[in-house]
This record gives C-alpha cells, sequence and structure tokens, in this order.
C-alpha cells in the first residue's frame, strides 16, 4: 500500500515551505521600523497642525464674542457732561467689558490682548456717532501652541476682531 510514503513525503514538503519562508522574513526584517520613520512625521505634522489651527479659531472666536459683548456695552447710558466725553466713557466702558471676556485667553496665551475703542460720525451725511472696539492679540510674539519650522509662515502674526455700535447723538448724552 502506497499510504504510508505518501504520509512520509508530506512532512518533507511542509518542512521546505518553512525552509524557504525563514530567508524572505529575515530579509523583511526592519522594514515596519523604516516605513514608520518615514510616515511618522508627516502624521505627526498633520495633527499638530490641526490643534495649532484650532487653537487659533478658537482665539479668534473669543475674541469676536468679546468685541461684541464689548460694542453691546456701549449701549449702555451714563450721564455725562458732553459728547466727546460720552463717546469716550462709553469706549471705556466698551474695551472694559470686551478685556473681561479676553481674561482668559490672556491669561492662557501669557500676554494682554489689547482693546482700542475709537469713536467718528457715521451713517447717512454722517448724523450717527459710531463706537469701534479693536481687540488685537500678537499671535506671532505668544502663539497659544509653539509653531514648528514647517508652519511659521503659514500661521497668522496677529489674531483681531473689530465690532462698531452705531449711537444717536440725542441718545448719548
Amino acid at each position: 500500500m502506497n499510504p504510508p510514503r505518501l504520509h512520509a513525503r508530506a512532512p518533507l514538503a511542509a518542512a521546505r515551505r518553512v525552509r524557504l519562508s525563514r530567508p524572505r522574513r529575515a530579509a523583511q526584517r526592519g522594514t515596519m521600523t523604516v516605513e514608520f520613520a518615514l510616515i511618522f512625521p508627516v502624521f505627526f505634522t498633520v495633527l499638530y497642525a490641526i490643534v495649532s489651527f484650532s487653537l487659533i479659531m478658537l482665539a479668534q472666536q473669543i475674541m469676536t464674542l468679546a468685541a461684541e459683548e464689548g460694542a453691546r456695552a456701549a449701549l449702555n447710558w451714563t450721564s455725562n457732561t458732553s459728547l466727546q466725553s460720552a463717546l469716550t466713557n462709553r469706549g471705556n466702558n466698551a474695551c472694559s467689558a470686551a478685556n473681561q471676556l479676553t481674561a482668559s485667553l490672556a491669561k492662557l496665551a501669557g500676554t494682554a490682548i489689547t482693546c482700542t475703542p475709537t469713536s467718528a460720525p457715521c451713517g447717512a451725511g454722517n448724523a450717527m456717532q459710531c463706537i469701534n472696539v479693536a481687540l488685537t492679540y500678537n499671535y506671532a510674539s505668544k502663539p497659544l501652541v509653539p509653531a514648528l519650522p514647517i508652519m511659521q509662515n503659514v500661521l497668522p502674526s496677529t489674531l483681531s476682531s473689530l465690532a462698531t455700535v452705531q449711537l444717536n447723538p440725542e441718545n448719548i448724552q
């Protein structure tokens, strides 16, 4: 009977397959390490860019909200002696409200966010008075996340936000 011979040859064929596969496995040793070393910097840069730009958008959103709330605070009535002192006081109140909202961002950034109130005639025929609340954050000097050298040209140097409120001169004093 031939069946015992077939069984005797089967382990030899399996042994040959194992012997042939061992040199291939040894030749491929370390390729995953090389592939990881090539791909990791790309993935890390993409992840770092996502985090950096997310924090920039968060800071911009905080500043926009603060400028809007500052402009709303300029609507609050205060007693004054002249139109110019009323506009100055309302501008100062606007910056005070804006600075309260940007305090957490300023603390996180480690720098002050500057608020500049300005007033000027506006509207049809310059019949109204406008108060502008401008917030500025020098992002290049104090970034929320340190920039990678490859990203320094892409990141903004300053973040700014501007909100304007229009006031009727009859209702200002």
